[in-house]
């Protein structure tokens, strides 16, 4: 079954691979991507890109400052490589989280176009 998801299966540390940092916004449940000027963006497109897995690391600690100041939940770094529309999950985990629900292409962040 075609969910319309497009992942790309890349090894660690390829020069292809980039990476990215997720989370959930506590206020209402949404996935939200850190963005440049250490803020949370709703949309995968914005945010900010580390080219080193241990940048990236990095970058968590200081998103997980959000955390503590509960505006957001788990946080964790995740593979992207460049699509045709901008970033794209490595893994079919994090793109339903990028796009949203599979069950209807009618909600979500699919639905938005």
């Amino acid at each position: 079954m075609d969910f319309g998801y497009q992942i790309f299966h890349s090894q660690p540390g390829s020069r292809l691979m980039r990476y990215a940092i997720s989370a959930n916004r506590l206020r209402d449940g949404l996935v939200v991507f850190f963005a440049p000027g250490e803020t949370w963006v709703e949309q995968l497109a914005d945010a900010r890109l580390f080219d080193a897995e241990a940048e990236a690391e990095s970058a968590l600690e200081r998103a997980r400052a959000d955390e503590k100041k509960n505006l957001i939940v788990e946080a964790f770094v995740f593979a992207v490589k460049a699509g045709a529309q901008g970033p794209v999950a490595n893994h079919i985990r994090d793109a339903i989280r990028a796009t949203g629900p599979t069950v209807r292409r009618d909600l979500g962040k699919q639905a938005a176009g």
